[in-house]
């Protein structure tokens, strides 16, 4: 149904906000602003001064692959019988029906990226989706949308008990060396056609796809920056811990950070330095910072309860929405489509009941390419759209 949304506060984020209507017509964004008339067929939604802002962006999640509440049975997050295990999909393990998903919506999360974990120096491919669908082919955005990659603890950890290569950092780094290595001299003989591993890394080397590097300690993300010199490969750190100790290194760099999750314990040794002030840090040195939860590890529903938090030890406001919002979609290469509210992007819009970094405020309305697929209701709660 073609919709126009009146008398809302609008906050496009890659424009400055603005009192007045948006049209969403065949999924799309068709106009916004202060003086637009409403076409014939729309109907009509009356904010009443609510605010409406994109659907907000996780580009750091485990949703599907990771289900909550359901054991072994629903944790697919890493292949970890093989270091390099660049050819697997995380799209051939999401389950669209994962509780989670509803959360995101709840919260006004419409897009997310699914990567698979860090047990692995390469885990695999990973995947931009949106929030609402019946089958993963549907939902996508982007896939791949890169290749996860991990230093540090993780990959140490889970190999050197198996007695095998990885055991420490140095050999996790020798590992990933060897196989991008491998990669491009099967590519000089014109002989990687057929080999998932060398096509997947070639993807990366050719930078169509960038390296989702999962790194905490400073020394681990100057071994992703020295790696990614080596090889011409575009660099995102995922967590990237640390990262506020050498900002000016990274920030200089241009690289971006998703940072976080935020709300958590510190749960080992290589995050025990993790900090609310790293976001705005970050940001202040240059560096395109998105805030991830890291899904199930924080409930995705909580990303913009991080935002805030975020802003409350000294991130800019508009910084913090960019971060839950164009610069993750900018990160997983679907910034034409979402991120922020522009005409021609995806209808994938959220009715606040007012600022959402006020943690009061909930959310009234989501709409995901123009199909309005949650409202809250103060008598009947959570209203849902038909999925099946």
């Amino acid at each position: 149904m073609n919709v126009a949304i009146t008398g809302a506060h609008i906050v496009p984020v890659t424009a400055e906000p603005f009192d007045g209507t948006i049209v969403l017509t065949d999924g799309r964004i068709s106009a916004l602003g202060p003086d637009v008339d409403v076409p014939e067929g729309h109907e009509v939604v009356d904010a009443a001064g609510a605010w409406v802002l994109p659907g907000f962006v996780d580009a750091h999640v485990h949703l599907g692959v990771w289900e909550e509440g359901e054991g072994w049975a629903g944790q697919d997050t890493n292949e970890m019988t093989d270091p390099v295990m660049a050819g697997a999909r995380a799209l051939d393990a999401i389950n669209p029906f994962d509780q989670g998903f509803d959360d995101a919506v709840m919260g006004g999360v419409t897009a997310v990226n699914v990567n698979p974990g860090s047990g692995n120096p390469i885990g695999g491919l990973t995947v931009a989706i949106k929030t609402w669908g019946r089958i993963v082919d549907e939902m996508a955005l982007r896939s791949p949308s890169g290749l996860k990659a991990a230093l540090g603890e993780n990959p140490k950890r889970v190999y050197g008990e198996q007695k095998k290569t990885p055991s420490t950092r140095l050999g996790t780094a020798l590992v990933i060396r060897r196989a991008f290595t491998e990669a491009r001299n099967h590519a000089a003989k014109d002989d990687a056609g057929g080999n998932l591993v060398h096509e997947a890394l070639l993807q990366v080397l050719n930078r169509e796809i960038p390296w989702r590097q999962h790194c905490h300690r400073a020394d681990d993300i100057a071994t992703a920056i020295r790696m990614a010199d080596e090889f011409g490969y575009e660099l995102v750190l995922d967590h990237g811990t640390e990262s506020w100790k050498i900002a000016d290194l990274v920030g200089g760099r241009g690289i971006p950070v998703l940072y976080g999750p935020l709300i958590v314990t510190r749960s080992k040794v290589e995050v025990r330095d993790r900090s609310l002030a790293a976001p705005g840090i970050l940001d202040r040195a240059g560096s395109p910072v998105s805030l991830i939860t890291d899904h199930p590890v924080v409930p995705i529903e909580y990303l913009v309860t991080q935002a805030a938090l975020a802003v409350r030890e000294g991130m800019d406001a508009d910084a913090a929405l960019r971060a839950i919002t164009i610069n993750p979609a900018r990160v997983m290469g679907v910034a034409d489509r979402i991120g922020s509210l522009e005409v021609g992007k995806d209808a994938d819009v959220v009715l606040w009941t007012g600022n959402p970094l006020e943690l009061a405020q909930r959310v009234l309305r989501t709409w995901v390419s123009g199909e309005q697929i949650y409202s809250w209701d103060a008598e009947a709660g959570p209203v849902w759209a038909k999925r099946f």
